[in-house]
C-alpha cells in the first residue's frame, strides 16, 4: 500500500491497515526509524493522563476539604 506525504508532512494511513491494526481517531502513534524504514507503533498511554484535567480547574486539597465539611470560608 502506498500513501503520499502532503506538503505539511501529513500521511493518510490506508483504511485497511487502520482497521486491521485498530487505529482510530485519537490513537497516539510513536514513530522511529529502523534500518532506513519508518516504523509506527501505537504509543503506550497512561490512562490517568487521558482524563487529567477533565473535571475543570485544579483545586487544592485544603480548599476541597473545607468545601466537603461545609466551611463557609471557601
Amino acid at each position: 500500500m502506498k500513501a503520499v506525504v502532503a506538503e505539511r508532512g501529513q500521511v493518510t494511513i490506508p483504511k485497511a491497515l487502520r482497521d486491521r491494526l485498530g487505529i482510530r481517531p485519537g490513537t497516539a502513534l510513536e514513530f522511529t526509524a529502523q534500518n532506513g524504514a519508518l516504523v509506527a507503533r501505537k504509543a503506550e498511554t497512561d490512562p490517568v493522563s487521558g482524563v487529567f484535567g477533565c473535571l475543570g480547574e485544579p483545586l487544592d486539597t485544603d480548599k476541597f476539604i473545607r468545601m466537603l465539611r461545609g466551611d463557609a470560608k471557601h
